[in-house]
C-alpha cells in the first residue's frame, strides 16, 4: 500500500482537472506520475502525509453539500469550479492545501520522461548559463 492508495481516485480526479491532458494517460502513465509524487513525499513527516490525505478527502466530501455527490462524480466543469473556489478561498490554509496538491499534480505529470520529451524540456544544472 502506498501513501496515495487510500485517496488515489480523488487524487487522479484532481490531477485531471488541473492538467486536462492527464485524462489521456494509460495505467503505465498513471503509475509513473504516482511514483514521482510518492518519491517526493517519502521524506515528508507522517503528519504532513495525513494532512494531504485529509485534504483530498475533504475535497471529495465537501462537494456532497453543494452538488449532492462527491468530487469524483462531478463533471469536469463542476470539478474545475470546486478547485477554483479552493484556490481563491479566504482561508490561507485551504489555499495552501490546494496549491500543494496542484504542485504535486504538475510535478507528477510534467516530470514524467515522456512528457519531458514531448514538451522539449531540457533542464541543465547551469541554468540560464546553459543557453
Amino acid at each position: 500500500m502506498t501513501m496515495l492508495s487510500p485517496v488515489r481516485a480523488i487524487f487522479r480526479a484532481v490531477v485531471c482537472t488541473v492538467v486536462p491532458e492527464a485524462k489521456q494517460l494509460d495505467e503505465r502513465g498513471w503509475q509513473e506520475l504516482e511514483t514521482l509524487v510518492e518519491a517526493t513525499l517519502q521524506d515528508r513527516p507522517p503528519a504532513m502525509l495525513r494532512q494531504l490525505r485529509l485534504f483530498l478527502r475533504a475535497i471529495q466530501w465537501l462537494c456532497v453539500f453543494r452538488y449532492g455527490c462527491g468530487f469524483t462524480s462531478l463533471n469536469a466543469d463542476r470539478q474545475a469550479r470546486v478547485l477554483c473556489y479552493l484556490q481563491n478561498h479566504r482561508m490561507e490554509l485551504i489555499r495552501c492545501g490546494f496549491w500543494g496538491v496542484r504542485t504535486l499534480a504538475f510535478l507528477g505529470f510534467y516530470g514524467r520522461p515522456e512528457t519531458v520529451r514531448a514538451i522539449g524540456y531540457a533542464a541543465d544544472p547551469r541554468g540560464w548559463g546553459a543557453r
